[in-house]
């Protein structure tokens, strides 16, 4: 795979799967600007561009962008999750909570990216959906709902886009195996989790010229799940 002379804006960028990401994509030759809420007083000295942004503030994410100029890539990992009550239980802020993380970090940033993209006539722009919102699951029904909402959006802004050269997909995790995964559920079998590399490897495929005649797609990353 090969990202020389990419430049690639991740959201998300200082979580645990953003670290991997970050890592991996320079790794393949991508210059990185890297975007979250905040960062260590000490960045590493690795090249890359950092910015402390809002992601829910649309103002703050149009102006990050603008200051970026050209950019040939969006990844969206932005987000989180919550086990929540039953459906019915689900308070206005639970529902909140997690639609600004899922959906509202991604909406602020397509509307901020795009025009950029279509200015260059072409790009690539890969969001993060979830495996586990293809159906409803218990006590999981703001998270599925707003993983369901990136995907159609994923779908949607594909074909609105895909005419002008710009690849719009999403991947879809099953569960990722990172630090916080592994506290939370200390008696599973970690060896059945996909690995943060392994998503990593997809995204990168997904926003590299390799996936120029990909469309719309959600492409499941489920390790041995």
């Amino acid at each position: 795979m090969n990202l020389s002379g990419k430049k690639i804006v991740i959201t998300g960028a200082n979580g645990a799967l953003g670290r991997v990401v970050a890592d991996v994509a320079r790794k393949y030759g991508a210059e990185l600007v890297l975007l979250d809420i905040a960062w260590p007083a000490e960045a590493p000295a690795d090249g890359a561009a950092r910015y402390a942004v809002d992601l829910c503030d649309a103002k703050a994410v149009a102006d990050c962008i603008s200051e970026i100029g050209a950019f040939d890539a969006v990844v969206n990992l932005a987000g989180g999750f919550d086990m929540g009550p039953a459906v019915h239980e689900i308070t206005d802020e639970q529902w909140s909570h997690l639609y600004r993380m899922n959906v509202v970090t991604m909406q602020n940033t397509v509307r901020a990216s795009v025009p950029t993209l279509l200015a260059r006539g072409r790009g690539a722009i890969v969001n993060v959906g979830a495996l586990g919102a293809l159906k409803g699951q218990a006590n999981m029904g703001a998270y599925c709902g707003t993983k369901s909402v990136v995907m159609r959006f994923t779908e949607s802004l594909s074909e609105e886009l895909k005419n002008n050269g710009i690849n719009v997909n999403a991947v879809l995790p099953s569960v990722i195996d990172t630090p916080r995964n592994r506290a939370d559920m200390p008696n599973a079998d970690f060896s059945k989790w996909v690995r943060p590399e392994q998503l990593a490897d997809a995204i990168c495929f997904l926003a590299s010229d390799a996936a120029s005649g990909i469309h719309g797609v959600l492409l499941p990353v489920a390790g041995l799940a």
